[in-house]
């Protein structure tokens, strides 16, 4: 199709104006996909670019959550964390089977997969949005000034009716040479690495305000951060209502 000169013109800056800003623009989110990984796990890399890809997806909140029991076999982990072992640990007894493993996803909170298998994750996003609740209550996120403004709105009928607002502190990416273990010589990079989960409040099925101090967005090297509304207390995780992504 012909496209007059001044059209040709114009159309550059303004298609400059209407795209995202970096890999994804921020905003609420359809899915979330928590992986558990580790840097001495032999078959964790390739779910690590699996999760890489997810992160670029807009409508998708996928975090990496590297764990700390695979450290005996000769390389400790530099990004694990005991919280997260634990919250992988609380998954699989919420979901009654006990049965950690890596690398695993967690979809939503809900469904787990093998890290790697994109089309199981894909699937259990898809299976797990039908559940009553399930990243349907109205979620807004705003940073203003030094504060970080999160509003969730009225919850659906079905949906659980109490529920805790978390902040994730991300670290967007981080590369690591691993030096001995299953991976050594290898240079693997994780993408949107959690460097803390921090409670922000608790919400009861209907519109409340929170608030945070936005300096909880760069705690130990992290320079993004993430909203997840999620039924449940910390030691019992459950559903995901609603998840934003910075």
């Amino acid at each position: 199709m012909y496209t007059p000169k001044y059209y040709r013109l114009l159309l550059p800056p303004l298609l400059a104006l209407l795209a995202p800003s970096g890999p994804a623009a921020a905003g609420v989110v359809r899915s979330v996909v928590e992986l558990f990984t580790s840097q001495g796990c032999s078959s964790c890399p390739p779910a690590d670019k699996v999760l890489s890809e997810l992160a670029h997806d807009p409508s998708v909140l996928a975090v990496s959550l590297p764990i700390d029991y695979w450290d005996y076999i000769g390389w400790r982990d530099t990004l694990a964390s005991p919280v997260f072992t634990a919250r992988q640990k609380a998954y699989a007894a919420a979901g009654g089977d006990n049965r950690v493993y890596t690398p695993q996803a967690v979809v939503n909170g809900l469904k787990d997969a093998v890290g790697s298998d994109r089309a199981a994750i894909d699937k259990a996003a898809e299976t797990t949005r039908a559940t009553a609740g399930v990243m349907a209550a109205p979620l807004e996120v705003a940073v203003e000034g030094a504060a970080i403004k999160v509003s969730v709105g009225d919850g659906l009928p079905g949906s659980p009716q109490e529920a805790g607002v978390y902040l994730l502190a991300l670290q967007r990416s981080q590369s690591v040479t691993v030096r001995r273990g299953e991976n050594a010589g290898a240079t693997l990079t994780y993408s949107n690495v959690v460097r803390a989960i921090i409670k922000i409040g608790d919400w009861h099925g209907e519109k409340q305000a929170f608030s945070a101090d936005e300096a909880l967005a760069h705690v130990d090297g992290a320079d993004s951060f993430a909203i997840i509304v999620q039924a449940g207390r910390r030691s019992q995780p459950g559903a995901i209502l609603a998840g934003w992504a910075g």
